[in-house]
């Protein structure tokens, strides 16, 4: 809005006529048209670098025209860093003999309707040791075994 401001003796000169009131204006608003304009090259640039900075691998995902909820409880068998020397493996909370374990799936299986089982092995374990008992598990009957793993912690935060 712009000032009102009363004009002095010094202004009008002296000899001149006297114009009452002389105003101002200051420069206290924004133009708001380059702000817009900004902000949408703004926008639209990050709309299309968005969908380029996702990372992760391309994963064919199946479908499913219905899901049923879970209706038991998760198996999990987990590999020890003993193994190679003790052979045993822990199903749930049962500690048995990797020999024993496609006879324990395969009963554990009778039951289940979801025929997954997931598998804990301890970082110290080899690749053949691991697959060793994924193939006990194929014997007892598992048609989907999923690996489970810990996401490094990010050390960039501190």
């Amino acid at each position: 809005m712009p000032k009102v401001q009363q004009a002095s003796a010094f202004e009008t000169g002296g000899n001149r006529r006297r114009r009452g009131r002389r105003i101002a204006t200051s420069l206290s608003e924004i133009n708001v048209i380059p702000l817009v304009d900004v902000m949408l090259v703004l926008l639209i640039i990050f709309m299309v670098t968005a969908p380029m900075m996702q990372t992760g691998l391309e994963v064919n995902l199946p479908e499913a025209r219905r899901a049923d909820q879970i209706s038991s409880e998760r198996l999990f068998v987990t590999v020890p860093a003993n193994f190679r020397s003790e052979h045993v493996v822990q199903l749930g909370d049962d500690q048995i003999r990797v020999e024993l374990l496609p006879e324990r799936i395969r009963r554990e299986m009778e039951t289940r309707q979801d025929r997954s089982v997931f598998l804990r092995g301890d970082s110290g374990i080899t690749y053949q040791e691991l697959m060793t008992v994924m193939d006990k598990l194929k014997e007892g009957g598992v048609e989907e075994v999923g690996l489970v793993t810990n996401f490094p912690l990010d050390n960039r935060a501190s």
